[in-house]
């Protein structure tokens, strides 16, 4: 951390809020998300100094919801404290597994006893605390997953995201696989049937999975997640970061340089940390609206988007009705518990041209 001159970062962040702040005046903010890379390694004072600026730039709401991302290590443990006096009122941890095996086969550098010790030191410390794992992993059968959500489960905690890995071209998990370290995994049936077991233990348990992998007791639910998948609008401000902004009336979405280095150059030298910003047409909209919207368990409103509606996705929406996979009443549509697990086929069959 010596080489990183945070003074900088601070600055560069500052100087991106200030210019977001200009656009988008007089709006209520409901949530900050410090997320991405490892963003429990900024320094406290720089929170405290991002958050002031925040409240100074927009109306605060009364319950508004301030996450932070913190990896379950001792170093980043012991910064909990401060990051709660500088506003953090959530955290969401990184644990992905409960065992030590699976945690090294996975590229975490964390064991479960740190995992554990972190977690309690975050229970302790914020009102808010979630935690994700990772299921259908290698050679992983679906006595232990339940084992391992059983142990999950006895946490207490009011919000869990629970993930199933999949392997794409471009991510981690889909270079680790490219090169022969992730073999043994479960095949198609086994890993529904970990979501479906999923959803009926977290369902005993008071957690409502209220989007496809995301679980919380009721009034727990991420609201900075649930703006994303209602698609409201969220500045997106960092290295990487992405937004969608409404602005005079036009949906922009926003991209940030993704190298941190040419970022922060970027900002101090072009006043911007924006790789592109791009006006999106009302299809633009109502497709990426679907994409998000119908991962929720209330799905989406389509009269927000009617004019966009055609023939053929209302022929496609009667047929996918038909095979009970979704629900259309009034003009809400939404998965049922059949649709949910193949949600990818379901936008597949929708957004077909």
């Amino acid at each position: 951390m010596a080489s990183i001159d945070q003074t900088a970062w601070e600055k560069a962040y500052l100087n991106e809020i200030d210019r977001v702040g200009r656009e988008t005046q007089g709006r209520v903010l409901r949530s900050v998300f410090f997320g991405g890379g490892t963003p429990s390694l900024m320094e406290p004072r720089i929170v405290d100094s991002i958050l002031t600026k925040v409240r100074a730039t927009w109306p605060i709401a009364n319950d508004i919801e301030i996450t932070l991302e913190a990896n379950p290590t001792s170093v980043e443990a012991s910064r909990f404290a401060a990051y709660r006096d500088a506003g953090v009122n959530r955290v969401s941890m990184g644990i992905q597994a409960l065992n030590d095996a699976d945690l090294k086969t996975l590229g975490r550098l964390h064991t479960t006893k740190e995992a554990m010790s972190a977690f309690e030191i975050a229970r302790n410390t914020f009102d808010r605390v979630s935690f994700d794992l990772i299921y259908a992993r290698q050679q992983q059968s679906l006595g232990a997953w339940k084992s391992e959500l059983v142990e999950a489960l006895s946490l207490g905690v009011d919000h869990l995201s629970l993930y199933q890995l999949t392997i794409e071209d471009g991510t981690a998990f889909g270079d680790r696989y490219a090169v022969g370290k992730l073999r043994d995994l479960p095949d198609e049936d086994l890993a529904a049937d970990m979501y479906e077991l999923t959803q009926e233990m977290c369902s005993a348990a008071g957690l409502v999975g209220y989007e496809i992998s995301n679980h919380a007791r009721p009034g727990c639910e991420s609201i900075h997640n649930k703006i994303y998948w209602q698609y409201g609008d969220y500045a997106g401000i960092g290295p990487g970061a992405h937004g969608r902004l409404t602005i005079n009336g036009t949906r922009y979405a926003t991209e940030a340089t993704a190298s941190p280095a040419k970022w922060l150059t970027q900002v101090s030298t072009d006043g911007h940390g924006e790789l592109q910003r791009t006006a999106l047409t009302g299809e633009d909209q109502f497709t990426e609206y679907l994409l998000m919207g119908l991962r929720l368990e209330s799905g989406v409103d389509l009269s927000r988007f009617e004019h966009y509606q055609n023939s053929d996705l209302n022929n496609n929406i009667k047929g996918l009705a038909d095979q009970s996979l979704i629900e259309l009443t009034e003009s809400q549509l939404q998965l049922t518990p059949k649709g949910r697990p193949v949600l990818n086929a379901v936008l597949a069959a929708l957004l077909v041209n």
